[in-house]
């Protein structure tokens, strides 16, 4: 049996297995199946980002579910936590995002979010990979009536701009602002201006002309330097960049420095705390957030936990002991209280609105945390065996953990998609964490390379 599902969805090249129109199709009927567990009249949101693939996945998705008597609702491009949104706003069965969030154009993927806006767990992605490759649902075929439709709807831009709006603290507004954005050429084309500007600021908007192949290219918060340029010639109070698919956001400020995931979260900490709205005095983020957060968070008497790599896995450790924000250090920041899921262009006006109500620059509250030098090495190796199965590595990492032990961090890990171990350093002494990890790299190369 293949498998289809990754820590974020089905992703992959567009028309090369599993991101082909005919999978696509497998996928739309899976799901609708799945959906059809209760009895009422179904319907399935789907939205994209900007991607030229993106027209022929989407009519694949709407055949395979309309064939399984379930109604689809397109809504065109969208920012993915939109589209999370208006699947909970509209109380539709499901919603499927087709997007490769900050990958290039020519990459694709299917994410799918159940009826509460959060993405499915990893038993119903399993479901849906079962039914699909032991061709359980290809003899239901609804005939006649019993056939679903398909549905444009065209004002989920305007919902979710008001939705997004609301999130704002009232009696706020962002007039006197000036601030440059970059949507990427994504899906946040058409709302992220229209929610600043009708908030108040003068807003300078760059990669705002998909067409199909240009999304994240040399744009978006993978590649700020268009924005930090801008920031600076036009004298703008900040700049805000987010990727393809507008979950994930990064910050420039009016010195034209990038403020990346781990500081927002520190800045948004500390407010929330003294508003009494961050749940448990807690933080959730990933083992690659950095050690100045978790030691502006000690400071203020702020718990952070750690989880494994990917939002999901941060959202599922927010629901579990009911924290109510987390994110990672690429930008992925999650306001459970407003969103189910990452949210750039939300984040982004939780981030303003501190701005606003304290009177200082984004650059004076991006100084409350030290961000400590990092480096990381990917080493390729023959196969992923596990490090305990390998006593020379797993002495020269206890060697190294010993060294720096108070004064730095040490993170080991497989890629879950390339055969590469990645070596992690982090710590006071920029010389001392590069010299470990590159001898901890060639270690590696000659014991699994």
């Amino acid at each position: 049996m293949g498998k289809l599902f990754g820590t974020d969805g089905v992703r992959g090249i567009a028309n090369i297995e599993p991101i082909t129109a005919e999978t696509a199709l497998q996928i739309g009927r899976a799901v609708a199946h799945i959906c059809k567990e209760k009895e009422h009249r179904h319907k399935i949101i789907i939205g994209k980002d900007t991607r030229l693939s993106g027209y022929m996945l989407e009519s694949a998705l709407v055949s395979g579910i309309c064939s399984m008597g379930v109604d689809a609702l397109l809504i065109g491009p969208l920012p993915t936590p939109g589209i999370a949104f208006i699947t909970r706003s509209m109380r539709a069965d499901a919603g499927v995002v087709i997007s490769a969030s900050h990958n290039p154009f020519q990459d694709n993927g299917i994410k799918i979010f159940s009826r509460d806006g959060f993405k499915l767990p990893d038993h119903i992605e399993s479901k849906i990979e079962d039914l699909i490759f032991n061709q359980t649902i290809d003899q239901l075929r609804p005939t006649a009536d019993d056939i679903g439709k398909a549905f444009r709807i065209d004002d989920a831009n305007g919902r979710y701009i008001v939705f997004l709006k609301n999130t704002f603290p009232d009696g706020l507004t962002l007039e006197g602002m000036k601030i440059v954005i970059d949507c990427g050429n994504g899906a946040s084309y058409k709302v992220a201006p229209a929610v600043f500007s009708e908030l108040g600021a003068e807003i300078i908007s760059i990669g705002i002309s998909p067409d199909g192949t240009n999304i994240n290219a040399g744009c978006g918060s993978l590649y700020p330097e268009k924005l930090q340029a801008a920031v600076i010639e036009e004298k703008a109070d900040l700049g805000i960049a987010f990727d393809g698919d507008a979950d994930r956001v990064i910050f420039v400020d009016e010195q034209g420095l990038i403020v990346d995931g781990d500081q927002v979260m520190a800045i948004s900490a500390l407010h929330m705390q003294k508003q009494n709205d961050l749940a448990k005095d807690t933080v959730v983020a990933t083992v690659m957030s950095n050690m100045g957060l978790e030691k502006v968070l000690d400071k203020a008497r702020i718990n952070l936990v750690r989880t494994q790599v990917g939002d999901r896995y941060v959202v599922e450790k927010m629901r579990a002991d009911g924290y109510n924000f987390g994110g990672e250090q690429s930008g992925h920041l999650i306001f459970m209280d407003h969103n189910t899921t990452g949210d750039g262009i939300l984040s982004a006006l939780q981030i303003l609105s501190v701005i606003v109500s304290t009177g200082k620059p984004l650059s004076e509250l991006a100084k409350v945390m030290e961000i400590f030098p990092q480096v990381l090495i990917n080493t390729p190796v023959k196969e992923k065996l596990p490090l305990n199965e390998v006593p020379a590595l797993t002495r020269h990492i206890e060697e190294v953990e010993g060294a720096i032990k108070g004064r730095g961090r040490l993170l080991i890990r497989y890629s879950g998609t390339e055969n590469k171990l990645r070596v992690m350093l982090e710590g006071e002494n920029l010389d001392e964490i590069r010299k470990h990890a590159e001898e901890l790299s060639d270690s590696v190369s000659k014991l699994l390379g």
